[in-house]
C-alpha cells in the first residue's frame, strides 16, 4: 500500500453542501437561505438568547428567591451517632478520618454536630462545627469539643468595622495641644493695679 492509495472507510466523510451554484443544483435561488428576512442577508448577528422574536425561554422561566453565596453547606452528624460510633470502635477520640473510615462522611464534607441523642462516654469530637446543645451535651459527659472553623468562617457576611473619616493626612500629623508658660513679666491677675490720679 501506498500514500497515494489511501481512502477513508465508507461512509466516513460527507461533502458539504455546496450553496450558490445555480438552479440545476437544487439549492438555486435563495441558496437554502429563504426570502428575504434578517437571516437571507450577509451581516446577520444576533444576541445570546435571541429565539427569532418570540419571548426567550429566560423570560419565561419563573424567578424566585436568591442563592446565597456565603452558605456554607454541613453535613449532620447527631449525638446518637457520635455514641454508637464510640461503642462499635472502643475509641474516645472521634476524628474525621474515624467517620470516613465507617462509611458516615466524605473527607471533603463540612461536618456539624447536632443535639439530638445523648452522650454517655467521656468523647473528644473533632468536628467543623458545633450546635450549642450537642457541644453542652458532649462537655457535660467530660468530653471536649474541636472545631476546626475559626468564627470568622462561620459568619463569612459580618459586616466589617466602618473606617474613620479622618484622611492619611490627618493621621500622619500629631496633634499639638499648647501648654501654658509663666511669665516673670506679666503681673499675676490677683495683685491690684494702682490708679494715677490727675
Amino acid at each position: 500500500m501506498k500514500l497515494h492509495e489511501l481512502k477513508p472507510a465508507a461512509n466516513a466523510t460527507q461533502l458539504s453542501k455546496r450553496i450558490g451554484r445555480g438552479q440545476g443544483s437544487g439549492k438555486g435561488g435563495t441558496s437554502t437561505k429563504g426570502h428575504k428576512g434578517a437571516q437571507s442577508r450577509s451581516g446577520y448577528s444576533h444576541k445570546i438568547g435571541f429565539e427569532g422574536g418570540q419571548m426567550p425561554i429566560y423570560r419565561l422561566v419563573p424567578k424566585r428567591g436568591f442563592k446565597n453565596i456565603h452558605r456554607i453547606e454541613y453535613s449532620p452528624i447527631n449525638l446518637s451517632t457520635l455514641q454508637m460510633l464510640a461503642d462499635k470502635t472502643k475509641q474516645s477520640e472521634i476524628t474525621l478520618e474515624l467517620m470516613k473510615q465507617n462509611g458516615l462522611i466524605s473527607l471533603k464534607d463540612k461536618i456539624k454536630i447536632l443535639g439530638k441523642g445523648e452522650v454517655t462516654s467521656k468523647l473528644t469530637v473533632t468536628a467543623h462545627a458545633f450546635s450549642a446543645s450537642a457541644k453542652a451535651a458532649i462537655e457535660n459527659a467530660g468530653g471536649k469539643c474541636i472545631g476546626l472553623m475559626k468564627k470568622e468562617e462561620e459568619i463569612p457576611h459580618k459586616a466589617a468595622e466602618p473606617k474613620s473619616r479622618k484622611t492619611e493626612k490627618e493621621e500622619a500629623t500629631p496633634v499639638v495641644v499648647a501648654t501654658p508658660v509663666a511669665d516673670s513679666t506679666l503681673q499675676p491677675l490677683s495683685e491690684e493695679i494702682p490708679v494715677v490720679e490727675e
